[in-house]
């Protein structure tokens, strides 16, 4: 019976037996380390290390005893580089030297032994050296095609001799790929000899392009087919390369042929080699990684597009043409319901949308042209109604060749409208709720553009178009006050925004118009945003509309009764006033904001108009100053509206003043000094901490630099006089309430109002004194200072701390 130690035996005896192991180990290293370092400096012998020696020396790592794998693959490498450069300069310079007997012995022994000798290194497991002969053979099975055609066919057609030639090349090195498996190179050289035969064929023969393309197309269907059978990855990767050459440009062709076809027949030749491109893809999609096979997908729908669309619009007129690919791409989304890869219904699907995407492009400048072309109304304002819609969008846009835009945006938002519809009643699978909502608000753009349109494209009566975009407006209006899902009432909300500024332009053509849409415009926003179940932003910029609108129809009321631009001033001041009282009854805070902010645009409006006219600007300002002061009122707004306020009637008093020819500063300075006293005033009562300088520091300063810098250039003596008297008066109650800012402003300008009526007789005394005087004064000057530093310089410091401790 085999005896078990316990566990704690065991581990001390399984201890021992490792140290005795380690030390075993480096015995063993550090007498192999001795070894090496022998056999390197023979010439030197080193004595045998004693056993203590042997024990403490680190371990040596041994040097390689051969070359490494990158080493012998260089040498490889250079060795077939210079077998091949050797015979190549054989072939070239040497060969006129022997008879056609000894060519051929020489060609046919070299190439034999060539091809055979990776089979003899592969047998001792050479696999490397076999690889380099092998890459030797095949450069010589070209160099044998040549000398070929040299010596055997000399007569023969090149590109013929080139075509059969590398035809018999791929198909040997394939053979020869096939029978010796381990071999990396010679089944991907057989893929890329593959890509000439056909095409050195049409070349030969002189194809035409329809003939080049078949060629290519065939060769990437054989490509594919590697790319599907082929054995190894970099077979496969060469097929795959020679696939994505050969058969994107065989699709170009077959495109090109299909543009510039005539006529129906003549596209049918280019659309059936687009077909049958589109089928290669497809043929390679099915098996494919998915990447690759959402490209491929793409490409096939693509290709099919441009075959059926090509056959349908050599029959059409060029601008419908739009139409029939449009057509053509959207048929390919029942895509969906065959039983293809995933990944390639994606790239189907993909093509699909890319065909529309691009019809929706080649639809977008029409667009713009009759949302935008109202802009020219605003060169003559008022100057009549056109007879049709097309009078009042200008000549851009040649409208018969863009008779076909208004049926793309109509089949594109029906196509829109339909997928959302499957896809709430559930008959196809719907996607996450980002494209649901995409595609409702896709519609809902691409509608309203399609009507749009048009009325451009059928040069509809002027009263219709207005009434038309009118009710667009409305309908989009309606659609942004809904609630729902964010996406679609603010694509809703933009569209109606643009479309009242374009509908608004183009009511400025004609007085009745102006005052109807604007005033429908007005009706529409400000129901809109009462009745509204949208998110505060929408309510807002609703609200702003209709406050835009009441500023146009306040301002063509002004021009209605022949006033000029001033006078109009105060009718649009109407608008900004309603606004206020708007803002206090307005329950949202958002939307109230943004009801008095498009005011206070209307106030800049005002503003702006009454700017030529002095007195009239100075009653506008006022008139906003009263405004502003009703806005303060309310709780939350007093900081920002009251200043405002007060900087209004400032700007109004100035202006009228200005207006009444005063040109004395302290007319303007001194009721602003006024007020701000006031404040400051009512600020020191109710904070005793505040600072002089925050308190009376602007209320003395904006009246007494003025002032002070026109007195400088006054000539007379009431302006220096009065000025010192005041601040005489301020520096002295600064000094009694022990006020800093009173008593520094009011010195400093007493001091040089001083300086300034002294001036004139302190240059007539330095002109009497002779010109040693000024130096030597201001030399007794600087030694009685310098005598009298210490105590001065404790003067100054007793005034510094006398300012300190003012308030």
């Amino acid at each position: 019976m085999r005896h078990v130690p316990p566990p704690a035996e065991e581990l001390a005896l399984l201890d021992h037996e490792l140290a005795r192991l380690d030390a075993r180990r480096t015995q063993l290293l550090n007498r192999r380390a001795w070894l090496v370092s022998v056999l390197r400096a023979p010439a030197v012998p080193a004595p045998f290390p004693a056993p203590a020696a042997r024990r403490q020396a680190p371990a040596v790592p041994s040097a390689p005893s051969a070359p490494s794998h990158g080493t012998q693959n260089v040498l490889l490498v250079l060795g077939g580089l210079l077998l091949t450069v050797a015979a190549i300069a054989f072939t070239l310079f040497s060969w006129g030297e022997m008879g056609i007997a000894g060519r051929s012995a020489v060609l046919a022994a070299v190439t034999a032994g060539a091809l055979v000798a990776p089979a003899l290194l592969l047998a001792r497991r050479l696999p490397s050296t076999a690889e380099a002969v092998a890459v030797l053979a095949l450069v010589l099975t070209v160099l044998d095609a040549v000398a070929l055609h040299a010596v055997a066919a000399p007569g023969t057609d090149g590109l013929v001799f080139s075509a059969v030639a590398s035809a018999v090349l791929a198909a040997v090195w394939a053979l020869y790929g096939l029978l010796l498996g381990r071999l990396r190179v010679p089944l991907p050289a057989a893929v890329v000899a593959g890509q000439l035969p056909l095409v050195l064929t049409a070349w030969a023969v002189d194809a035409s392009a329809t003939g080049f393309g078949w060629a290519l197309l065939v060769t990437a269907a054989a490509d594919v087919a590697v790319v599907s059978w082929g054995r190894g990855l970099a077979v496969r990767v060469t097929a795959a390369v020679g696939a994505g050459v050969t058969g994107p440009v065989a699709l170009l062709i077959g495109l090109g042929l299909s543009v510039s076809a005539g006529g129906p027949l003549a596209a049918v030749g280019p659309g059936t080699l687009l077909l049958a491109g589109a089928g290669v893809a497809l043929a390679g999609a099915w098996r494919a990684p998915k990447e690759w096979a959402v490209a491929a997908g793409a490409v096939a729908g693509l290709a099919a597009v441009a075959a059926v669309g090509g056959v349908l619009r050599a029959g059409l007129p060029w601008n419908w043409a739009v139409v029939a690919y449009l057509l053509c791409g959207l048929a390919l989304s029942p895509v969906v319901r065959l039983r293809a890869p995933r990944p390639v219904g994606r790239g189907v699907l993909g093509a699909s949308a890319a065909v529309t995407a691009g019809a929706l492009v080649w639809a977008l400048p029409v667009v713009a042209a009759v949302l935008l072309g109202p802009v020219s109304v605003l060169a003559d304002v008022w100057s009549g109604a056109p007879a049709g819609f097309r009078g009042a969008l200008g000549p851009s846009v040649p409208w018969p060749a863009s008779a076909a835009a208004p049926v793309v945006l109509a089949v594109v938002a029906g196509v829109l409208a339909a997928l959302r519809l499957g896809w709430a009643r559930g008959t196809f699978a719907a996607p996450s709720q980002g494209w649901r909502v995409a595609a409702e608000a896709g519609a809902t753009v691409v509608g309203w553009g399609a009507v749009a349109a048009l009325l451009a494209v059928a040069d509809v009566p002027y009263a219709m178009a207005v009434g038309v975009e009118l009710l667009l407006v409305g309908g989009l209006l309606a659609l942004a006050g809904r609630r729902g899902s964010g996406g679609v009432p603010l694509t809703a909300l933009a569209c109606a925004l643009v479309g009242a500024v374009s509908v608004g332009l183009l009511a400025l053509a004609s007085e009745p118009a102006t005052y109807a849409v604007f005033g429908c415009l007005l009706v529409l926003f400000a129901g809109a945003a009462a009745r509204s179940e949208a998110t505060a932003l929408v309510r807002s910029a609703l609200a702003v509309g209709s406050v835009l609108c009441a500023i146009v129809v306040a301002a063509a009321a002004g021009a209605s009764l022949g006033w000029s631009a001033p006078r109009s001033a105060p009718v649009v001041l109407v608008v900004p006033a309603v606004t206020v009282l708007l803002g206090a009854r307005l329950r949202v805070a958002a939307v109230a904001l943004s009801v008095e902010a498009a005011g206070a645009f209307g106030a800049l409006v005002a503003v702006a108009l009454a700017v030529t006219d002095a007195p009239l600007l100075a009653l506008v300002l006022a008139l906003c100053g009263v405004l502003a002061a009703g806005s303060a009122v309310r709780p939350g707004r007093r900081p920002a509206a009251g200043y405002l306020a007060a900087a209004l009637f400032v700007a109004a008093m100035w202006v009228r003043l200005g207006a009444s020819g005063v040109t004395a500063p302290e007319a303007y300075t001194l009721p602003v000094s006024v007020a701000a006293f006031g404040v400051g005033w009512l600020r020191g009562r109710t904070d005793p901490a505040v600072s002089s300088w925050v308190a009376y520091g602007p209320a003395l300063s904006v009246t007494m630099v003025p002032s002070l810098v026109v007195a400088w250039s006054d000539t007379g003596w009431l302006r220096p006089l009065l000025l010192g008297a005041g601040a005489l008066v301020v520096t002295l109650v600064g000094a009694r309430l022990r006020l800093q800012a009173p008593l520094v402003l009011g010195g400093s300008v007493l001091a040089l109002v001083g300086l300034h009526e002294l001036a004139p007789h302190v240059v007539q005394v330095l002109d009497a004194l002779p010109r040693w005087a000024p130096p030597a004064l201001a030399g007794l000057l600087l030694l009685a200072v310098g005598a009298t530093y210490e105590q001065r310089l404790r003067d100054a410091r007793r005034v510094r701390e006398s300012l300190g401790r003012m308030r």
